[in-house]
């Protein structure tokens, strides 16, 4: 696989107050204190039940070409930085630890989804190509696995490369789509870069550039007889693109040996339009004709068009996914959790806030998923302090970290650790798996959750919890921060 980071050095892609920090850090003999940084995020676009975590790949190929040309020093000595802090740049080496969740994971709140330990001056430079790549893959990931959840089985197109916000977001929105089902892009180059499979046939310029709309669909026929798709709304579905597509496929098509592959509608009511289409293309004998729709869909109106009957067997979706309209932010952030002292003790760092989503979660930390024994449904996710003990089937009581009257027992279970070294100083130690592996990946671990957590609307909320040793180091910084006022 191509690295699509390697068109671009994306070292400079990052927010210029890392690097005014990063002089300040060598200044005050700073640089190389070993520290601990998070990457989490604190809600679920939509007020929905789970996110999908999507872009450590593009991460991987960031950090593992991380330097800085002399076009970047010779810039950066312009904003007045010195000679020290220009050589330390020139002479950049990434050598930091790096843990993650892997691509096709479902992930909560408040979850590192990516784990820095390293010298302060870089963990902090990493900090803005991190969350810039990992919430825009992670929310179209996110958002696809919504609408094709409401397909229902029905294959969904990924058609939004000219609605997305810029030809990077177009190329890995797709491949973040297809992580999380969508069978497949419009996008040709992202097609190329990942070996997703491609999909398309013909706009309405094609059919109003004919003198009438059959002689259109003839054309079309003649040049692509194995895999003939018509758009028939350009003038008029039911009075002429549907009976025009049915005389194409008797005329044209039928006499090669051929069949008609199916048709596309991208306006008006589709229930109506579906049904009504479905019934004319009964009655002329071509019934195996598939019906795919496309025009503004997301997963609320394609779950409407299914309850209302329509006859639909293929979804194209373009700018809802690829922007994830009705929540076009996923808020990830960075956050320093621990600092280590020259004996290797982790002094652990927090943010308080008067906000309480904002109140981040001390220390290393290891992510483990309990799962049913019996039903193989994931039950919980517990932050635990990184080397403690991990449960092993005995009974652990888990509790909301907020409202720690409320307790649960867990039995019958198995634990799996989600954090997964990627980089150790430095050398990347992760084999990267194939877009298809990540895909089917996806699928079996969306699958391990409860319909209720998977709801639109008002989903369950699924538990992730503290471990009491964490817990205590959180409470008690907040005691300490209290009793200092």
């Amino acid at each position: 696989m191509n690295s699509w980071n390697e068109r671009i050095n994306m070292s400079m892609l990052t927010d210029f107050y890392e690097l005014t920090m990063g002089k300040g850090y060598l200044d005050d003999n700073s640089a190389e204190k070993i520290v601990y940084f998070d990457a989490f995020f604190r809600k679920v676009p939509e007020q929905g039940g789970y996110a999908v975590m999507a872009g450590l790949q593009q991460v991987i190929e960031y950090l593992d070409n991380l330097h800085f040309s002399e076009e970047d020093l010779k810039f950066l000595s312009g904003y007045g930085f010195d000679d020290k802090f220009i050589d330390y740049l020139r002479n950049f080496k990434f050598t930091c630890d790096v843990w993650a969740v892997p691509e096709g994971t479902p992930v909560f709140p408040g979850e590192p989804l990516i784990k820095i330990k390293g010298p302060v001056l870089q963990a902090q430079l990493l900090e803005t190509a991190l969350l810039c790549t990992i919430n825009h893959q992670t929310l179209i990931a996110t958002k696809t696995a919504r609408i094709v959840r409401a397909a229902e089985g029905r294959p969904v197109m990924e058609f939004g490369a000219r609605r997305a916000q810029g030809f990077d977001a177009s190329v890995l929105g797709a491949r973040a789509a297809y992580i999380a089902g969508a069978a497949g892009t419009s996008c040709t180059i992202c097609g190329e870069q990942f070996n997703i499979p491609l999909s398309g046939t013909m706009a309405h310029s094609w059919v109003m550039l004919y003198d009438d709309e059959f002689e259109a669909f003839k054309a079309y026929a003649l040049s692509y007889p194995d895999k003939c798709l018509l758009l028939v709304d350009t003038y008029d579905v039911l009075k002429s693109g549907i009976p025009n597509a049915i005389r194409c496929a008797k005329e044209v098509l039928e006499p090669m040996g051929k069949r008609l592959l199916g048709i596309r509608i991208d306006s008006g009511d589709l229930t109506y339009m579906t049904q009504k289409a479905r019934k004319m293309l009964d009655d002329a004998g071509l019934t195996d004709c598939k019906i795919t729709v496309s025009n503004a869909l997301d997963e609320y109106l394609i779950r409407d068009l299914i309850s209302q009957g329509a006859c639909i067997d293929s979804f194209g979706v373009g700018e809802r996914l690829i922007t994830s309209k009705a929540e076009p932010v996923f808020g990830g952030v960075y956050k320093i959790a621990g600092v280590v002292d020259e004996d290797g003790n982790v002094t652990p760092k927090m943010k308080i806030s008067e906000n309480a989503g904002k109140v981040t979660t001390p220390c290393s930390k290891e992510i483990v998923r309990f799962y049913d024994k019996a039903t193989g449904k994931a039950m919980a996710d517990v932050l635990f302090v990184e080397g403690e003990e991990i449960p092993n089937g005995e009974p652990y009581e888990i509790f909301d970290p907020i409202e720690t009257w409320k307790c649960k027992v867990l039995e019958n279970y198995t634990t799996q650790k989600l954090l997964v070294p990627i980089f150790e100083q430095g050398k990347l130690v992760y084999d990267c798996p194939s877009i298809m592996e990540i895909r089917n990946y996806c699928t079996k671990q969306i699958d391990t959750l409860w319909e209720a957590v998977k709801r639109f609307e008002n989903p369950h909320k699924y538990y992730v919890d503290l471990s009491p040793k964490l817990w205590k180091i959180k409470d008690d910084i907040l005691r300490s921060y209290r009793k200092a006022r």
